[in-house]
């Protein structure tokens, strides 16, 4: 079994007070609702902002949405922020809404954000070539499961949250069959699983996440990603298709409910300033996933030995 021990890295740079000025804080007698999605980042960078309001003197609600229902929740005011989210996972139909006002840009969460296809280290020993992504046509055969056949696994990313590794494997023609994980947890058991048995997997996969170290998985080699990969099937490798390419990056950004601004002023200012880095988010995963620790219980810890950086952008908003 492996074994890891986590601990909070602290860093003073994690938040930055992009709103000088304070602000009303409006109405403090009703919560404010954010959204809580299924991967353990989103529910880190969900419960600081949560602790931070709270310190500010409002109401917090958790409400658990995914990326095919909370920007409908939000437009409807049934949900009021949502702080980290994945353009690479968004229908388009959000820009819409954005453009519109019936939700609001609150700016980058400033995690540094990397999404491909990955592969423990030692995969590379039964599949040379990698990290090229040719290499994985001559050895599909090592990836396949009973119900994949001849062709290899892709072990997904769940259906909820999209599918861009199945794009690419068919963009590239490669012999891979994308099997979506039912949830995060069942991607990095998989993960650890191969790593604790030395067989080979190939997986969509991001970071930050602690399962890149603990793990030691590498990106798979894709071409780079340019805008006619996913217009021109002429572009690229593969003259009959799109996304014959690596993956775009990610912007992660913040996103509110319209009225979020006139409701509640503060509230708005502090989640507009609020960003968290890979060097904070990383550790408080690990401690959830591999340690056990309840998402709350590493927050307030994190909370506790860090007031003197998030403390600032609080006081800013509101005294």
């Amino acid at each position: 079994m492996l074994k890891a021990s986590f601990t909070t890295v602290l860093t003073a740079s994690t938040f930055v007070a992009g709103m000088a000025g304070a602000a009303e804080l409006g109405d403090v007698d009703t919560p404010i609702r954010l959204a809580l999605n299924d991967w353990t980042g989103h529910q880190v960078s969900t419960y600081v902002a949560g602790e931070m309001l709270k310190a500010a003197g409002y109401q917090v609600e958790y409400v658990t949405a995914s990326n095919l229902n909370v920007w409908e929740s939000m437009v409807a005011g049934d949900i009021h922020a949502n702080v980290e989210i994945w353009s690479t996972s968004q229908t388009e139909e959000f820009e819409g809404f954005i453009a519109d006002g019936s939700a609001m840009d609150l700016g980058d969460l400033e995690l540094y954000a990397q999404e491909g296809l990955v592969y423990p280290a030692h995969v590379a020993d039964l599949c040379p070539g990698l990290p090229n992504w040719e290499a994985l046509r001559d050895c599909a055969a090592i990836f396949a499961t009973a119900d994949t056949g001849d062709r290899g696994r892709l072990l997904g990313y769940p259906e909820v949250w999209s599918s861009p590794g199945a794009d690419r494997v068919a963009g590239l023609a490669l012999p891979f069959q994308n099997t979506p994980a039912a949830d995060e947890a069942e991607l990095t058991e998989s993960l650890r699983d191969a790593v604790e048995n030395n067989t080979a997997i190939l997986a969509t996969f991001w970071q930050p996440h602690w399962a890149m170290t603990e793990y030691d998985l590498k990106f798979v080699q894709l071409p780079a990603a340019e805008p006619a990969c996913f217009t021109d099937p002429s572009w690229g490798p593969n003259p009959n298709a799109v996304n014959d390419c690596g993956f775009e990056s990610a912007r992660i950004f913040k996103a509110g409910w319209g009225q979020l601004a006139e409701k509640w002023p503060a509230a708005f200012e502090i989640l507009f300033s609020y960003t968290l880095h890979i060097e904070d988010q990383q550790p408080m995963m690990g401690s959830i996933d591999v340690e056990g620790r309840a998402v709350e219980e590493v927050v307030k810890e994190w909370m506790s030995m860090n007031d003197f950086v998030w403390q600032p952008v609080v006081d800013d908003a509101t005294s």
